[in-house]
């Protein structure tokens, strides 16, 4: 069976999650208190309404117990994206995603019932960083708060070498998932896999294990 979504607060971000989300041929409730925004999503979501995700009557008349999955996704009204999360608990909701503001927020969220907390600033903020550092760092994800994926494109300290000749995880503590290779992905690569010039590298691991792996062999000098 198709899984149902509800997306509450239709912003940039809640916007953005009900288009990618619709774009999947997922059924999407799209709920926001301004009538401007739901109308703009009539089209997109499965169904789009002008709600008040603070009044639990209202929530219950949704039947939003019945949605597998809710994305808070209120703006600068950190009162509104508390309310409505306590009452998504409250109700019975399986799964819940909530953006936060800021880490007061998170930690209020996480108390009173959230599964996932999203900084999408923060997040993004960091991907960016981890770009700007070296041309080499195609992309970055965190996965807790202390680890993380990195995509590395191979740079001139890697190639031609082999996984064994690099020894990336005993010299950085990283892991080497798989290879991008043009259109090939290679997954669990074998350890005499020689890296060529255009491979981009998927490594995992510890923050600061990956930030040493950068520094030394990602990061290449102007």
């Amino acid at each position: 069976m198709k899984k149902e979504y509800a997306v509450i607060g239709l912003g940039r971000f809640g916007g953005s999650i009900c288009r990618e989300l619709s774009s999947e041929g997922m059924e999407v409730l799209a709920i926001d208190i301004d009538e401007d925004k739901v109308n703009e999503y009539k089209e997109i979501a499965s169904h789009a309404v002008i709600a008040d995700s603070t009044d639990e009557t209202v929530l219950r008349e949704l039947g939003i117990r019945n949605i597998d999955h809710v994305i808070v996704a209120i703006g600068d009204n950190i009162q509104a994206s508390l309310l409505t999360t306590l009452m998504l608990e409250e109700l019975g909701v399986k799964k819940i995603t909530v953006k936060a503001q800021n880490d007061y927020h998170e930690k209020i969220l996480s108390k009173i019932g959230a599964d996932h907390v999203v900084h999408p600033e923060r997040d993004m903020g960091k991907r960016i960083a981890h770009n700007i550092i070296s041309n080499n760092i195609l992309d970055y994800i965190e996965l807790s708060d202390d680890h993380s994926v990195v995509e590395v494109k191979a740079g001139a300290k890697m190639r031609d070498k082999t996984l064994v000749d690099l020894d990336i995880r005993a010299q950085y503590g990283c892991n080497v998932v798989a290879i991008k290779r043009g259109k090939e992905i290679f997954v669990s690569p074998r350890a005499t896999e020689v890296i060529h010039e255009n491979d981009v590298l998927i490594v995992i691991g510890a923050d600061k294990d990956i930030s040493r792996f950068e520094k030394n062999l990602v990061v290449e000098e102007d």
